[in-house]
């Protein structure tokens, strides 16, 4: 394949789920052999949509998809299905062939090599941790030697060794890479060109540069037609003030007003629609369930993990009201399953005061039914939160964390990965738990919502457990006591 050839183009092609639910409008685009691209846009724009029409998983509405001839395309998508989660990590492999594998085992080996990752062919896939299972979802596509490979949120629950090896990977690699990412650090690293999916007008913007560049390039561009648009306002205001004066003396004058009014409206056609930003969550408080006092939560003991075999850890960690835990260590060392013992209470060496309420934000979400809708999911967090069910409420907090229309009664497992991000935020405003437990808050979110989230997190008078492989979001939260599990 040439380098300088097409690999893949879009021409003309809309897409919508069914009426009023247009994710694309008539867009072009191409993307030539061995580039690193990077796909921009707010959560639930429809950035996994256009990867699924670009596997063929999905079909257009409307236009064509041009691959060049004989290109395969592979995807690490965000998580492993559910369907997958009780293979063994050789089946695992396998089913993303369509024909048997006799050669299995040596191309798995190649694989987990490229990813820095060693493990037991026979382990079941969900005893990894969300670390560990993003490094098997990227050697699941790699193993396929695709000419395109396509990457969602690929950085998410990997640890900084984990990123970094990604990064020189993607450095190396020969062939096409696409990248949805909210990670600026990782994607500035590689990133040769963005596609801007732009939620409001369905379009996608194509640029040059890494992330950073883009960035500036869409702000400069904000402010440039803002500026060219407020001197189109002033204008036309002064031409029909002047236009009025004239029409009110009358005579000849009506016909000056009239070309004044005329010209007036020929400015407003020039004024341009202004790339609206991204809207970004409200400001919002997580309360604390009243009445707190004393110990809430002690840890005596852990269960740890080191070369998939568990071990006893003795630790000394008693966390009151208004304290705030950070939960480090490498991926495998069993945070993520410590975090959810502890949220079932059946965790060794720890114990939780009697009558906490215990709000637990999952990195996988599969403590959320997604059979239930947004509205069913928020109903019970109100009334778990100790409060009489009060609908306009409910839907108030829903819309603080862009939960509206008919995303309210959606099915969870519809949402985007994003949007149910914002949807368990919004569970947890709604249960005021006394003990606040987040297992990697910030995967799939978009990079305007942090901020936010971080000042909710400092404001949190309950007792708060993190873990999150994101320095700069650890560095924005009020942290009072770190555990290492690695030390």
């Amino acid at each position: 394949m040439a380098k300088d050839a097409v690999v893949i183009r879009f021409e003309n092609v809309s897409f919508d789920y069914g009426p009023h639910k247009q994710t694309l409008d008539d867009v072009s685009f191409s993307v030539r052999t061995k580039s690193k691209i990077t796909l921009m846009g707010q959560n639930g724009a429809g950035k996994s949509t256009l990867f699924g029409l670009i596997t063929g998983d999905l079909e257009p509405t409307e236009g064509r998809i041009l691959r060049e001839h004989g290109a395969t395309v592979a995807i690490a998508r965000q998580v492993i299905p559910r369907t997958h989660l009780d293979m063994t990590v050789r089946e695992f492999f396998q089913s993303g062939f369509k024909e048997k594998i006799y050669d299995i085992d040596p191309r798995i080996k190649k694989v987990l090599e490229a990813v820095n990752f060693d493990t037991p062919y026979d382990r079941i896939v969900r005893t990894f941790s969300g670390g560990q299972q993003a490094r098997l979802l990227l050697a699941s596509a790699l193993i396929l030697e695709p000419d395109i490979l396509l990457l969602d949120e690929p950085t998410n629950n990997l640890d900084h060794a984990g990123i970094e090896h990604l990064t020189q990977f993607l450095v190396d690699y020969s062939k096409t890479v696409i990248v949805i990412s909210h990670d600026a650090d990782f994607l500035n690293k590689f990133t040769q060109g963005v596609l801007y999916l732009d939620v409001y007008t369905k379009k996608i913007e194509q640029y040059v540069g890494n992330y950073n560049d883009v960035l500036k390039d869409i702000t400069a561009r904000v402010e440039k037609e803002n500026m060219k648009n407020a001197q189109l306002k002033k204008e036309i205001i002064a031409k029909k003030e002047k236009a009025n004066e004239f029409a009110y003396k009358g005579g000849q004058m009506r016909m000056v007003a009239k070309r004044m009014r005329e010209k007036a409206e020929e400015l407003e056609e020039e004024i341009v629609d202004v790339r609206k930003e991204d809207r970004t969550i409200r400001p919002f408080v997580i309360p604390s369930q009243e009445t707190l006092s004393g110990e809430i939560i002690t840890l005596s003991s852990l269960t740890i993990f080191k070369n998939h075999t568990p071990e006893k850890k003795a630790v000394n960690k008693s966390l009151r009201k208004n304290t705030h835990l950070l939960l480090k260590g490498p991926n495998g060392i069993g945070k993520s399953t410590l975090l959810e013992r502890i949220t079932k209470g059946d965790a060794d060496g720890v114990k939780i005061a009697s009558g906490v309420r215990v709000g637990y934000y999952r990195q996988d979400f599969s403590n959320i039914d997604f059979e239930q809708s947004s509205f069913e999911v928020l109903k019970e967090a109100m009334i778990k939160g100790g409060e009489k069910f009060d609908e306009q409420k409910m839907r108030a907090v829903a819309a603080a964390f862009l939960i509206i229309g008919d995303m309210i009664h959606a099915k969870v497992g519809s949402l985007s990965e994003g949007q149910k991000g914002l949807l368990a935020f919004a569970r947890l405003v709604l249960e005021k738990p006394g003990l606040l437990v987040l297992d990697e808050p910030t995967n799939h979110i978009n990079f305007r919502h942090i901020p936010v989230i971080a000042e909710a997190l400092n404001k949190f008078g309950g007792t708060m457990i993190l873990v999150s492989h994101v320095p700069e979001f650890v560095e924005k939260i009020r942290i009072d006591e770190t555990l290492d599990l690695g030390k």
